[in-house]
Parts: structure tokens; C-alpha cells; sequence
């Protein structure tokens, strides 16, 4: 198989329809990612469109591009149960802990994930890692709590950066913290979570994903959480 990074995309991506499809029914909501791998799944979801109900979305983009595939969109607060939602991540280690949010949708992303009965995280090769921290990791801040949440993150290791010129669906500002090697990714994000002032932060610890589907040069490998 190809090693090409797009082809491995695409690969897992189709690989993640096929991995569903058995919840693909008439009253089904599927939750959906954010992402350049999310964008390719929701391309191949859509041909699908006539086996489910509806989709819910981690973001205005994602929402946008299932509505242009024809697929009906719902709001969170409309779905009391989701069978699965499939996402990518920009890191995920041997437990199937994550971080997520390098497209800026980390919060949305984890709420939509919380409701959903099963995870399913879609990524190459490139992004397992032994452990989590070489991606810098997302904190969603509220506006007056960045210097704060900035200093906190400096006392724990790392050189956090104002992602510039972005802002998140939910109109605040996300700092990238970059230099942490996270070894107790649960602990750390109920710490992160818990500073006032922060929304959310990347990790996906407490809600890891159930299954992984990743693309490398021998096809689509299927990991499970133990």
C-alpha cells in the first residue's frame, strides 16, 4: 500500500464507513469530526446518506460540508444518543489517548464525543506516539483568562503561544502549549480543565477513543482500548 499521506487519508477514511456501517440505520445519528481525515470520511459518509437519519457536527465547517453532501445536520440538543462518532486526532498513544484541536474545534469536539456510545478515531501512521505531548497541545481560554492560563502552563513545563489571527466557533481564543511530555494524560486534563477561565483543553483522556483505525503502509490496522 501507499504511503503517500493523502492516499492514507482517503484509505482510513473509506475504511471508516465500511467500520460503521452496521449502525448505519434509519434512525441513526452519526457524530462527526473536524479535520482534513474527517472531511474525506464525511465525503464518503455522504454516499451513504440514504442508510441513516442524521449527522451531528463538531463544527461550522464540518456542518457545512455534510449539508452540501445532503446529509440532514442536528443540533446536539436535538440527539439524545448517538451509535458512534468518527474523528481524527493529532496524536493518539497506545491507550488511545489523544490530543485534538489543531483545527480548532476541541470543545465541540469533546461535547458531541461525550454523548456518542462509541469513539472511533481515524488517523495514519504519522500521528501514533508513545506518548502524548510532541504535538503543542490546544486549551480553549476564555478571553481574560489567557495570560493566567499561560503562566499555569509555563509553571508545568511547557511555552504556550496564542494561536494568531484564530478564534473558535464559540468566539475564544486558543493557546498552544508546546515542550509537555504527558505521561498521566487523565490527571492533566482534569487539571488543565479545572484552571478557571479555561474551556476545554486537546486531551482525550477521561473520553479515549473505544477503537482506532490506522492507515499505514500495510492497510488499515484496527486497535482497540484495553
Amino acid at each position: 500500500m501507499t504511503t503517500d499521506p493523502q492516499a492514507l487519508k482517503q484509505a482510513v477514511a473509506q475504511a471508516a464507513v465500511d467500520y460503521i456501517e452496521p449502525w448505519l440505520t434509519s434512525d441513526a445519528v452519526i457524530g462527526v469530526g473536524t479535520g482534513s481525515t474527517a472531511d474525506l470520511f464525511i465525503d464518503a459518509l455522504c454516499l451513504k446518506r440514504e442508510s441513516f437519519r442524521a449527522a451531528v457536527a463538531s463544527s461550522e465547517r464540518t456542518a457545512e460540508r455534510l449539508r452540501q453532501g445532503g446529509v440532514t445536520v442536528l443540533t446536539l440538543n436535538d440527539v439524545a444518543s448517538m451509535p458512534v462518532y468518527v474523528d481524527g486526532a493529532d496524536e493518539i498513544n497506545p491507550a488511545l489517548e489523544m490530543i485534538k484541536g489543531g483545527g480548532g474545534a476541541l470543545t465541540r469536539e469533546k461535547i458531541v464525543a461525550s454523548v456518542a456510545e462509541r469513539f472511533l478515531c481515524i488517523v495514519d501512521a504519522s500521528k501514533q506516539v508513545e506518548w502524548l505531548g510532541r504535538f503543542p497541545l490546544p486549551i480553549e481560554v476564555l478571553p481574560m483568562a489567557v495570560a493566567s492560563v499561560m503562566r499555569r502552563a509555563v509553571a508545568l513545563g511547557g511555552q504556550p503561544s496564542i494561536r494568531t489571527g484564530f478564534m473558535t466557533d464559540n468566539g475564544n481564543p486558543i493557546v498552544d502549549v508546546a515542550g509537555l511530555k504527558i505521561l498521566d494524560a487523565p490527571g492533566l486534563e482534569v487539571e488543565l480543565n479545572n484552571l478557571p477561565g479555561v474551556v476545554t483543553n486537546g486531551i482525550f483522556a477521561l473520553r479515549r477513543a473505544d477503537v482506532a483505525l490506522v492507515a499505514g503502509p500495510r492497510g488499515v490496522e484496527t486497535r482497540l482500548s484495553h
